[in-house]
């Protein structure tokens, strides 16, 4: 039994260790849309909410602090306010989509979590950005909170979108690989009808397809795909 357990506590680890790679390439090799001087989308956050559904919030969160650290030290240039920033508002997408789906662990359970975590990050970096932006940016608050409706709630809002839509798309095959390396038990939550997974993959192509869009032509986004 403790030999059981102790496999099991391995195999998180390792999956962990994966996801987290995973999500630190994402920033280390690609870097997709800027907006203005400094909000910067790139898609680690799908990794490490996968990371969350299919470990647990705690593995999650603990990932992503591994994650937004190794980008501080090595690549990022917005200094601890930025990393600041970067671990809440990926923490917030993480922690809230993999909670729920903890205990809805099921396809459905799945899209909720990353519809809340959608609306959940973006209200958590709203005030982020009244607290931090001033200090990090030199603006005054009023100046940074006039940018609220045109730049930072769009942004936020967006980003996270776009996250919940590579997620979608990427999980049902991030996850089946898994199980066949044997990180994750052979089952993991109810298997949804063939109907659906079509359904969701088309929905999840769209939804990242509009979220490139306003990001490039809402937002006046520069696109490009290495760093």
């Amino acid at each position: 039994m403790r030999n059981d357990k102790t496999k099991e506590r391995l195999n998180k680890i390792s999956g962990a260790a994966l996801f987290s790679a995973l999500a630190y390439l994402c920033v280390f090799f690609f870097h997709f849309i800027k907006v203005g001087g400094f909000l910067t989308f790139d898609a680690k956050d799908t990794f490490l909410v996968m990371c969350g559904m299919t470990f647990g919030p705690a593995f999650g969160v603990i990932s992503t602090l591994i994650v937004t650290f190794l980008e501080f030290i090595t690549i990022s240039g917005t200094g601890p306010y930025g990393f600041l920033m970067n671990f809440v508002s990926s923490a917030s997408f993480v922690f809230f989509a993999s909670l729920i789906y903890k205990y809805r662990r099921s396809y459905q359970g799945a899209i909720v979590g990353l519809i809340t975590s959608v609306f959940a990050m973006t209200a958590v970096m709203m005030g982020m950005n009244l607290l931090v932006t001033p200090r990090y940016t030199g603006m005054s608050a009023s100046d940074v909170a006039a940018m609220i409706p045109t730049v930072l709630l769009p942004f936020n809002l967006t980003k996270a979108v776009l996250n919940a839509g590579l997620s979608l798309l990427l999980y049902k095959p991030v996850s089946s690989a898994l199980r066949r390396a044997k990180l994750v038990p052979a089952k993991d939550g109810s298997k949804p009808k063939a109907r659906y997974t079509v359904i969701s993959t088309v929905a999840a192509i769209l939804i990242i397809a509009a979220a490139v869009l306003c990001f490039i032509f809402v937002l006046n986004g520069k696109f490009s795909l290495v760093r």
